[in-house]
């Protein structure tokens, strides 16, 4: 997945043929609302995407992939044309802007790029902020050329246990992939599905920046954790968003496509009743 830095963004702001996402979205028991600080500040132009309503909403798991007609309805909503360069953002650094332009490349868009570091980089270098009236850009006609293929289900997860078609990475912090820490959702324990290893997501992030640590960085990361471009890769999180962020990270070093899992341990956790 393309990434753009704040310079670049800052340089070509003015491009007719840019659509800029701020994709903020936030854990359960942060506190924090990304469409109510997007309203606030936010990048000159940016136009909300609303990761949740941009899921399927008949699912019981978070973040579930709507399908090609919905997307193209939805995308059109807020004026994205299929032309766009689309540039995803978040408040965080590099977080849920991930999953937002893993999402388009599913869809069959190619002009989608992560600003690295996003909303927090672009402020520590003093970057114009809006924080005006939001102004929605027209609906436009967007069409989305096809359905996602890389994503892993369940059925695909709990084969893999034994047939070990793919190395499946579990983006959560430590503590609860291996079980000692707490789940954001408080109803499900802690834990890993069998066979996965640990990256954590934010191992692979600068924190004083917000950006994707340097390739070299990123690198002996996956090589200590025995990861190659030999194998498949699935990434899993808790609801498919810090999954993209680790993907980000592996196709910036590998220059290779990966999957999600896109129930990822609230859908595991829930079907294996792993609850509290």
């Amino acid at each position: 997945m393309n990434l753009v830095n704040s310079d670049w963004l800052s340089q070509n702001i003015k491009n007719k043929n840019l659509s800029i996402l701020d994709c903020s979205w936030h854990l359960p028991g942060t506190n924090r609302n990304g469409k109510e600080e997007f309203l606030k500040e936010r990048i000159p132009g940016a136009i909300f995407f609303d990761i949740d309503y941009f899921s399927d909403e008949n699912s019981e798991y978070p973040h579930t992939l709507i399908n090609k007609d919905t997307f193209s309805k939805k995308v059109s909503e807020i004026g994205v044309k299929n032309t766009d360069h689309v540039i995803c953002y978040d408040a965080l650094g590099i977080f849920s802007s991930a999953r937002v332009c893993w999402m388009f490349r599913q869809f069959g868009h190619q002009e989608v790029s992560i600003l690295d570091g996003g909303l927090k980089n672009w402020k520590l270098k003093n970057l114009e902020i809006e924080n005006s009236d939001y102004k929605k850009k027209e609906i436009s006609n967007y069409i989305a050329v096809k359905e996602p293929n890389n994503v892993k289900y369940f059925d695909d997860i709990k084969k893999n246990i034994t047939n070990h078609s793919f190395q499946l990475v579990d983006a959560r912090p430590a503590g609860r992939y291996e079980g000692s820490s707490p789940e954001p959702r408080p109803e499900l324990q802690s834990g890993s599905i069998k066979g996965s290893k640990n990256i954590p997501f934010s191992d692979l992030i600068d924190p004083k920046t917000g950006c994707l640590k340097s390739k070299e960085d990123l690198k002996k990361i996956f090589e200590e954790k025995r990861i190659s471009n030999n194998e498949d890769i699935t990434f899993s999180c808790g609801s498919g968003v810090a999954a993209a962020i680790a993907g980000a990270a592996y196709n910036q070093v590998f220059d290779k496509e990966f999957s999600i899992y896109d129930g990822s341990w609230t859908e595991w956790a829930l079907k294996n009743k792993l609850l509290k």
